[in-house]
């Protein structure tokens, strides 16, 4: 399945249930090397990533089983320290399987990882980790390696990474003694990761902040843990229903790690309300939006400002604004190659570094466009959701990484939307 086709131009109404994290559970996954038993984790989402890195799992020794987004995965049985070049490529995230078996073997092999083209991501701040730690660290020819007995340390970033803070998490909680990562990501990925380890026997506090510190050197043990829903699934819907229009219910939504997107969108015009549920607990978000979208200035950043995995879903929705709107991006540099996809669709955006203008049109037109990576292609649905006539989108392969179906869920929604081999 490697096209999308669409027939938009209609409002978008029903009810979804939003998929598990796939930012959240890869670096859980990871985590299931540090124990000696079997991890069960629940509300797993059932996308490429998942399988490239239970792949990866597997293939240093792991037993895994997966149905119905239950995925069990053995680790009492590890033997291998090296992370098949092949898996590498696939995904970045598979870089963080080097810091949990530095943590648990001692020793750790691997690529420069893969995944979509959205600019210069490099490796430095996760083998300044380990170096950090005690750990030696070599790099020769596009290979990496890590070995030695590593002990608590201070750990400053000077940028908040998310992937090299959770490898920091990973290796640090099997080192001897005391560690403070500073200048840590505040993501709610890394809380998640962070939670999964103190319900594993870790000691750490300080999460949801910059500074995190961990008492390392207990023994871990197996658990089971419930993925939490994925922000980034959900607030691709809920762009698409601003773009769209409509009345749509997501069930499963993580409200509490939404705030910067609802309130943009709400900026834009969305009428956005949480779902209260049993014992008073967030269950969902209820969106209603009629209208053309309200222009806005949005900018990206580390949590809790605007993800930068939402600009391009943004970008679609301030393609058809009342106005004149500026997006500017201050995370990965090429993030604005669906721009020229949205223009052939009759928007209206003019880059000039990392800032675009976008000055809306009444109207998108259907037509076939290119998804160069995963929210990019994500972007597109919803663009195509809205827009006249048919649109399709190829390299869909990049959509699959990230969601589990993106037809079947706006299919819920009333959308005329299928994979076309």
């Amino acid at each position: 399945m490697s096209e999308i086709r669409i027939c938009g131009y209609r409002p978008l109404s029903g009810e979804i249930n939003v998929q598990g994290s796939k930012n959240g559970v890869l670096p859980m996954l990871a985590a299931s090397l540090l124990q000696r038993g079997t991890m069960r984790f629940t509300n797993v989402p059932i996308i490429q990533d998942v399988a490239c890195m239970v792949g990866i799992l597997e293939s240093v020794g792991c037993r895994c089983w997966f149905g119905r987004n239950v995925l069990s995965v053995d680790a009492s049985g590890i033997l291998g320290t090296e992370i098949p070049k092949a898996d590498v490529k696939k995904m970045r995230s598979s870089i963080l399987v080097m810091g949990a078996l530095l943590g648990r073997m001692g020793k750790a092999g691997a690529w420069y990882p893969g995944g979509c083209s959205i600019g210069s991501r490099p490796v430095d701040l996760h083998l300044l980790a380990f170096s950090g730690l005690g750990a030696c660290v070599k790099e020769e020819d596009g290979r990496i390696e890590a070995w030695g007995r590593m002990e608590g340390g201070r750990i400053l970033f000077p940028f908040p990474s998310v992937g090299a803070t959770e490898n920091a998490l990973l290796a640090s909680v099997m080192a001897a003694g005391e560690t403070e990562i500073c200048g840590a990501a505040k993501e709610p990925e890394v809380i998640g990761l962070c939670s999964l380890l103190r319900q594993m026997g870790a000691l750490i506090e300080g999460d949801g902040t910059d500074r995190i510190r961990i008492k390392g050197g207990r023994e871990l043990h197996e658990t089971e843990y419930a993925v939490p829903g994925d922000r980034i699934a959900a607030g691709t819907y809920l762009t698409a229903v601003t773009a769209a229009g409509g009345d749509a219910v997501l069930w499963g939504a993580p409200w509490e790690s939404m705030e910067t997107v609802i309130r943009s969108l709400r900026g834009c015009g969305a009428d956005i309300e949480p779902i209260i549920g049993v014992g008073g607990t967030v269950a969902g978000a209820h969106i209603r939006m009629e209208g053309r979208p309200k222009p806005a200035r949005i900018r990206t950043g580390p949590y809790p400002e605007f993800p930068t995995d939402l600009q391009s879903p943004m970008l679609s929705v301030l393609s058809l604004a009342e106005g004149e709107s500026v997006l500017t991006e201050t995370v990965f540099e090429a993030r604005f190659k669906t721009a020229g996809e949205l223009v052939k669709m009759g928007a209206d955006i003019s880059v000039s570094g990392n800032q675009a203008m976008i000055r809306g049109r009444e109207r998108l037109s259907g037509t076939r466009v290119r998804a160069w990576d995963l929210r990019g292609g994500a972007a597109l649905v919803a663009a195509g959701l809205a827009a006249s006539g048919e649109t399709v989108i190829e390299d869909c392969i990049h959509i699959e990484r990230g969601y589990e179906d993106i037809c079947r869920d706006f299919q819920f929604l009333g959308g005329d939307i299928c994979w076309s081999a």
